[in-house]
C-alpha cells in the first residue's frame, strides 16, 4: 500500500503541475474507498468527481451492456464468486448466473473485468481467454490480443 500511495502522490503532483484539479473515479457506493480517494487527492490540492455515485448496480450494469460495453472477467475473488466464471463475458446471461449475494458491477472486489468495446471505443479490441490460474488467493484469466 504504501508504494501505491507513493506513486500515486507523484502521479497527482505530476498532474497538478500540468494544471489538472480533478481527477473522476467509477466507484459506486463503498463511503470508505471514496473517503481514502479524497484524502489522498486533498493532499495534492485536486478534487475527486464520482459520476456514478449512488446509481443502482444491476441497473448500471444493464444498461452498459445495451450501450455496447463488451468485457470479460479478467479477475475474481474465489471466496466469493466459483472460479468457472473467470473468463465469462460480462453480459446478460452473466448477470443471470451471478449469485444475488453479489454486486452486478463488482463494487465489493468480487470480480474485475477487461473492457473490450464499446461506445467510448473507437474500435473493438479482439482479444482470446486462455488459461485460467490462481495466484495469490484471486483467480485470473488470461487475456491475450487476438
Amino acid at each position: 500500500m504504501a508504494a501505491y500511495e507513493a506513486r500515486m502522490a507523484e502521479a497527482s503532483a505530476t498532474m497538478k503541475a500540468q494544471g489538472v484539479d480533478h481527477m473522476v473515479f467509477g466507484d459506486l457506493f463503498l463511503e470508505d474507498v471514496r473517503a481514502y480517494r479524497e484524502a489522498q487527492l486533498a493532499r495534492a490540492g485536486m478534487t475527486g468527481l464520482f459520476p456514478l455515485w449512488g446509481r443502482e448496480t444491476l441497473a448500471l450494469a444493464e444498461s452498459m451492456i445495451a450501450a455496447g460495453l463488451v468485457a470479460c472477467i479478467a479477475c475474481l475473488d474465489p471466496k466469493q464468486l466459483d472460479r468457472r466464471f473467470a473468463g465469462r463475458r460480462f453480459d446478460r446471461s452473466f448477470l443471470a448466473d451471478l449469485p444475488t449475494t453479489l454486486d452486478p458491477c463488482g463494487e465489493r472486489g468480487e470480480f474485475h473485468t477487461a473492457v473490450t468495446a464499446g461506445p467510448m471505443f473507437h474500435a473493438p479490441i479482439e482479444v482470446a481467454v486462455g488459461e485460467v490460474v490462481e495466484r495469490g488467493g484471486f483467480v485470473f484469466a488470461d487475456i491475450t490480443l487476438a
